[in-house]
């Protein structure tokens, strides 16, 4: 079984950078797909990145593509989300999250969830 620890989230201005780390765990998640969601007050939850752990191949919600990137560190079994030129519509909570291949992008087909992070953009 997988399991997701986030981190890394905080309070930051618009156009500033943070980086979001998910700590993943268990056996076998080298054949995951890993990804990012996101969830607004008053809002459904919101895909945002994922890749395959394999061969890192990666995709982006067009709200966030050319801003964020999604990445992976085999050593440390970590995934990131980079966050660059933050808007304050990006304030949400963020959550890791893993299934097996392929990559969709509806919450309901990711069935390993952490526990969500805060991350809140001021302008």
């Amino acid at each position: 079984q997988v399991q997701l620890v986030e981190s890394g989230g905080g309070l930051v201005q618009a156009g500033g950078s943070l980086k979001l780390s998910c700590a993943v765990s268990g056996r076998a998640f080298s054949n995951y797909v890993m990804g990012w969601f996101r969830q607004a007050p008053g809002k459904e939850r919101e895909f945002v990145a994922a890749l395959t752990w394999s061969d890192e191949r990666t995709y982006y919600a067009d709200s966030v593509k050319g801003r964020f990137t999604i990445s992976r560190d085999n050593a440390k079994n970590m995934v990131y989300l980079q966050m660059n030129n933050l808007k304050p519509e990006d304030t949400a909570v963020y959550y890791c999250v893993a299934r097996r291949p392929p990559i969709v992008v509806v919450s309901s087909g990711y069935d390993l969830w952490g526990q969500g992070t805060q991350v809140t953009v001021s302008s």
